[in-house]
Formats: C-alpha cells, structure tokens, sequence
C-alpha cells in the first residue's frame, strides 16, 4: 500500500480548482481511437471515503483487455486533498489514484474511471482531467447520468443513446445488461466516444458495471477498512 502525497501547487479551494479546470481543458484530445476494445491491458481506477477520519483510498487493478484477467493490483491511502464541491470531485480523488498508478510496475494502458469524462459541466471531469495529467488513454463509465437528458435505449445489450446537454452529445447511455439500468458513458482523454463504449461493452460480460470498476471498487474499499483498523 502506498501512502498518498499531494501535490504542493494542489488547488484548496473552489476558486483555484476552477481556473485550473479551465486551464486544463483546451489540452483534452477526443481525435484520437484509443487502443482496440479487447487488447492490451486495461485498468480500473476507484477510491473510497472514510469522512469521520477524514481519509480516502485509491485502487488501481489491471486486467488483460482480451480475458479480463487480473495482472496487477495497487492501493494508495492519504488525507483528502480537497473539499467536497460537486463538480470539483476530480480535486478529492486525482492524488489517491496517481499514487495507486504510480505503485503499478506495469503500464496501465486504457485507464476506465468510475465517473465522467465530457459529460460534465464543465466538460472537464475526472477521466478527462486524469489523462491530460498522465497522457494515458482514459475513458468514464458512471452509474447515473450527471446533470444531462436522455431517453432510455432500448432493452436489449448494446442498445445506446446520446447524452445531450442541450443538443451538444456529451456522452452516451448504454445499456450492458438486457433489462437492467444503463450506465453513462463518455470520453476522458485519447478515446473516441464510439471506442469507450466498445470497450464498455467488452468488459461487461455479466453485470451492468466493467469488471475494472467493480474490482477496483472492493479492492479500495479493503484498503481503506485495513488503514483504518
């Protein structure tokens, strides 16, 4: 397990936060295809809150793109960098995850975050703001559809939709599971929308959530129960 440590020019407020976003954005690209669905390596990315001790945990588990395999498991455990603000998440978890990725000794390849990529506010969310820090491939799979509309697809595995801000695609409701919810995807960094959610579909083949997001997700939650006792 490896202990996190913030950077010493890290944003501590709202204000400061912002002009980095704003800094940042121009830097994503989105002209790039990524790496083919179902090659190389792929890697989850995930934290975990402990608020009455004021800690957070990070997890990075890399898995073969072609048979989902696990190869590599990082943790990282430190103090919360930053205040909750909504739409400023990325600020809380991008010092856990970087020490998690930096603990691999193998490269992660196509990094999957649980959360947004464009389909934020301010077009700048987590996996967005992950790739451009790294240069890696990065895309966003989240639970629940932001602040944006959509209709729901079809039923069936596959079945996708646009999710619109007004009539801008910011990403796109794909449905991994026939009869159960959809999840919401868009592109962080290096990845066309058209290949994240080709690799979404490749790494679920039998729940609604990616396999890196549900490993990455117990494998944090473990770390932060045994930093905490």
């Amino acid at each position: 397990m490896t202990m996190i440590e913030t950077p010493a020019d890290w944003p501590t407020n709202e204000t400061e936060a912002l002009a980095v976003q704003d800094a940042l954005r121009d830097r994503v690209v989105l002209d790039e295809p990524g790496p083919p669905p179902g090659t190389g390596l792929v890697t989850g990315v995930d934290v975990a809150y402990d608020d009455e001790r004021d800690l957070v945990a990070a997890a990075a588990v890399v898995l073969d793109a072609g048979t989902l395999a696990v190869v590599q498991e990082a943790t990282a455990v430190g103090r919360v960098s930053f205040p909750y603000v909504p739409g400023l998440l990325a600020f809380r978890e991008i010092p856990a995850v970087l020490a998690a990725l930096g603990a691999l000794s193998t490269g992660p390849g196509l990094v999957v975050c649980d959360g947004y990529g464009r389909a934020h506010p301010r077009r700048f969310g987590l996996a967005s703001h992950l790739g451009v820090l790294t240069g890696l491939p990065v895309i966003g799979v989240a639970k629940n559809p932001f602040t944006f509309s959509y209709e729901q697809p079809a039923g069936h595995r596959g079945a996708a939709g646009p999710l619109l801000a007004g009539q801008e695609e910011v990403g796109r409701v794909l449905r991994t599971r026939e009869g159960v919810k959809p999840v919401f995807v868009s592109a962080g960094h290096r990845v066309t929308l058209d290949n994240a959610c080709a690799h979404t579909l490749r790494l679920t083949p039998r729940y609604r959530l990616p396999e890196t997001t549900r490993l990455a997700d117990a494998l944090c939650r473990r770390a932060l129960r045994q930093a905490t006792g």
